[in-house]
């Protein structure tokens, strides 16, 4: 059986960076990129840290280890990955509900992975709904950006009930679709 909650240790947050380590696209062949998933950013304990408050993300333990992971990216981290600068460029003005989400109060999933044995058994919905629950008194709704090649996690996302708000192509060439799930209303 699974727990869900926020890391609360650099011991939590360590196994998180090596489990995004592991699923880094120079860490899996394009096989397995292609039906199992992959992750895009590599980030630092320190900014791990950062993010965890005062949000806290969400980890799926069985027993002491991590089955998974899912990352609280509030929009004031927006300068801080430059890879992700024009993704937050972008949805400033990407609408939802008849309203640009600059209006809205919404935070980016930062990332979320699922370790390779514990795929298929709910970790990942797990996952969001921890975070749906323990954060809807303070977002409206969640966004994140995924990589259509990544079709494990476009069809888990859809699977959950996000929406597709803006679908575009970057200047590399990569066709992304930005969803978003509503934590009210």
């Amino acid at each position: 059986m699974f727990t869900f909650g926020p890391p609360t240790t650099d011991e939590m947050l360590r196994q998180v960076l090596k489990l995004q380590k592991a699923n880094l696209p120079r860490s899996v062949t394009a096989e397995e990129a292609r039906e199992q998933g992959f992750v895009t950013v590599g980030h630092k304990l320190e900014l791990l840290r950062e993010m965890n408050t005062p949000y806290g993300h969400s980890c799926a333990w069985m027993g002491e280890e991590l089955a998974g992971y899912a990352l609280v990216m509030e929009t004031r981290f927006r300068h801080r990955i430059p890879i992700l600068f024009p993704m937050f460029e972008l949805l400033d003005g990407v609408p939802w509900q008849g309203k640009a989400l600059r209006e809205w109060h919404y935070f980016v999933m930062g990332q979320v992975c699922v370790g390779k044995p514990f795929r298929g058994q709910g970790v990942f919905e797990g996952l969001y709904r921890d975070l749906k629950e323990r954060l809807s008194g303070h977002f409206d709704l969640v966004v994140t950006e995924i990589a259509t090649r990544n079709t494990r996690s476009v069809k888990a996302h859809e699977k959950l009930g996000f929406e597709t708000l803006h679908t575009y192509t970057g200047p590399e060439g990569e066709e992304w679709v930005i969803v978003g799930w509503a934590f009210r209303g």
